[in-house]
């Protein structure tokens, strides 16, 4: 199952996930309706008796608007509350994190579990082509867990225990971070935040029903025996739907966990790597269990944070483990429980036992990296050969700029640092701009780093972005929005917009929109694109002619975009170079809704255009860029 199919897959459970609450939600009206109906048979005896059984057809119909306002209400209270929890959550993946104690890893850490920890996620985003989600630690967490959380890639979060950090070595750490990337990847965070606010909607009524019983009266009487026989009914009520939330939750996760093993076997191509974390997991005394109440968040866990079996969100250790390993006996565990686990080797350790990292060097991606069944099938999944591409191109940043891309201080500067012309008298008038904007000081970081720094490999330049990216998210809103008016300014100041500029203006807009704004990120809609030719003959002129003086191959280059959609032969008729710019901008904005396997289409007509126009280092700077905006992960290219 691909990108595309995985993206389908979790839009169909929404949709069931909504159904199925949809029904939930009405089977409880239909329980506090009943309990309605026997309260207002009760009551009604003149003889003082409280409890009649009798309700008469009259009476109903006489009771009858009563019955359509308990619905409502009832109704009204398990929808507000739902969407009042999904709200308490727009902020994120770090939100999640937080609210259990989770602690965000500092840019100076100089805890080498810390910084395996953050070169370990760094390197599976930068091979996903997503942006470095923001990383925590459970500090007080001594089982071996971890999660992923948020609406979109731009504002997740992820979060492993301290005792999985002392516990698994650097081969078993990225095995669990693959499975979490997996989730983070196939769309599966946002449908677990909707299993939490939907959860929460059906446990209020419990909660309700919890305060009534604890209310208490000078004195007995029926009105207070009434109150608490509500209140119980409620409780049961609440706790009946809860049963069945439960239900859901468990049906939906467990085979999502079989899935997201089998994407990060894929990913590292080291099974033993994942097995060896659940391995410990199911031998150590500590397990997986989380001392914070992690029920609301049990479904978004790496393994079960609950001792509890019935209804688990999780299927067993040694099914998970025997699903990698065919020949795995459970037996392994007890002998491994008898023996003492090895301490996780340090940062130091695992650093000096890896080769040298190569530098970056520039040149033309090779033709067999735009292999259109290859990228397809590994938009989602990055293999081994993309994560040590990743790796090196991680480690070739300078460290000057790495340290800036992780500095609170300094992240800002680093951006602009990506934009500065290499002519003199261009970077002059860039730098007052600056000054202008953020002050003398940024402009004094930003000639800081260009003297550590003085040019940048241009394959560096866009994992740098993807490094800083999480830092760039803590700034506030205010700055992030005058930030991108600097930058607007700083890509103007020599009258003319490179495709380097474009890329980044573009990614980076694109990411604090979907920051800003996590429930409007989404990765498909409805259109077709039969509705959208003239937007995919615009895509499809500007990548055939950007990078290529030679016009022939760009007209053939065009033909064969149309070709691979079935879309009519058009004369190339080539736009504007300062009209581009805004072109690309509308034509994105309208493809960004079509239908995934729509989307799979464009990506592949895409990629027959560049191989026909030549393949150079713009081009695909242009692609990666078009393709985020379709909110489709491109994966770096060897």
């Amino acid at each position: 199952m691909d990108f595309f199919a995985h993206q389908d897959r979790a839009r169909r459970r929404t949709r069931l996930l909504v159904v199925l609450f949809v029904l939930a939600v009405i089977s409880i009206v239909a329980v506090v309706d009943l309990v309605a109906l026997a309260f207002l048979g009760f009551g009604s005896d003149p003889e003082g008796v409280v409890f009649s059984p009798e309700l008469s057809p009259d009476a109903f119909r006489e009771s009858l608007p009563l019955l359509i306002w308990v619905s409502v209400l009832t109704a009204g209270a398990i929808g507000l509350a739902s969407l009042f929890r999904i709200l308490t959550l727009r902020n994120g993946g770090g939100a999640v994190a937080r609210g259990l104690g989770g602690v965000m890893v500092n840019a100076d850490t100089t805890d080498p579990q810390l910084q395996r920890l953050r070169n370990v996620v760094e390197e599976m985003a930068i091979a996903a082509g997503v942006p470095v989600p923001q990383i925590y630690v459970l500090e007080e967490e001594d089982g071996i867990n971890a999660f992923a959380a948020g609406y979109s890639p731009a504002d997740a979060a992820i979060a492993v225990t301290r005792g999985a950090l002392r516990t698994l070595n650097r081969s078993e750490l990225q095995g669990v971070v693959a499975h979490e990337f997996s989730h983070i990847l196939n769309g599966d965070m946002r449908l677990n935040i909707r299993l939490i606010g939907i959860l929460f909607g059906i446990l209020v009524l419990a909660i309700i029903g919890r305060l009534m019983l604890s209310v208490r009266h000078g004195r007995a009487s029926k009105h207070t025996a009434a109150i608490a026989m509500i209140g119980l009914a409620l409780v049961a009520t609440g706790y009946i739907g809860l049963f069945f939330g439960r239900l859901i939750r468990a049906s939906v996760s467990r085979q999502r966990e079989f899935l997201a093993d089998a994407s990060a076997v894929q990913f590292t191509r080291e099974p033993e790597g994942i097995a060896g974390a659940l391995k410990k997991i199911g031998s150590a005394q500590a397990g997986s269990a989380l001392a914070a109440d992690s029920e609301e968040i049990g479904h978004m866990l790496f393994a079960s944070g609950l001792t509890r079996r019935v209804l688990a969100t999780h299927p067993p250790i040694a099914d998970r483990i025997r699903a990698i390993e065919p020949g795995f006996d459970p037996a392994e565990l007890e002998t491994m429980r008898t023996m003492q686990t090895p301490a996780a080797p340090s940062e130091a350790g695992v650093v000096a036992s890896m080769a040298e990292p190569r530098p970056a060097v520039e040149g033309r991606p090779s033709a067999s990296s735009l292999d259109a069944d290859r990228i397809v099938g590994a938009i989602g999944r990055p293999d081994t050969a993309q994560i040590q591409v990743a790796a090196r191109l991680n480690r070739a940043i300078p460290e000057p700029l790495a340290r800036a891309a992780r500095s609170t201080e300094w992240v800002m500067t680093v951006v602009c640092y990506l934009l500065i012309d290499p002519d003199p008298e261009v970077r002059e008038h860039q730098l007052l701009i600056v000054a202008e904007t953020l002050g003398s000081a940024h402009e004094r970081q930003v000639s800081t780093l260009l003297s550590a720094v003085p040019s940048l490999a241009a394959d560096l330049r866009i994992p740098l972005l993807e490094i800083a990216f999480p830092t760039l998210r803590r700034r506030p809103q205010t700055e992030l929005t005058r930030l991108m008016d600097l930058l607007d300014r700083l890509i103007h100041a020599d009258g003319r917009i490179d495709v380097f500029e474009y890329v980044l203006a573009r990614l980076l807009a694109q990411q604090i929109q979907d920051t800003i704004a996590p429930t409007d990120a989404h990765g498909a809609g409805t259109a077709r694109i039969s509705g959208c030719e003239d937007a995919i003959r615009d895509l499809l002129v500007i990548l055939a002619v950007h990078g290529n003086p030679d016009q022939r191959a760009a007209r053939t280059a065009f033909a064969a975009g149309l070709a691979s959609l079935g879309m009519r032969p058009r004369e190339l008729t080539p736009i504007g170079a300062n009209d581009w710019p805004d072109r690309l901008d509308r034509a994105l904005a309208r493809l960004d809704r079509l239908r995934m396997e729509d989307k799979q289409r464009l990506l592949r007509a895409l990629i027959a255009t560049l191989k026909h126009a030549g393949i150079n280092r713009t081009e695909i700077e242009l692609l990666r860029a078009v393709v985020a905006a379709l909110h489709v992960p491109l994966p770096v290219l060897d």
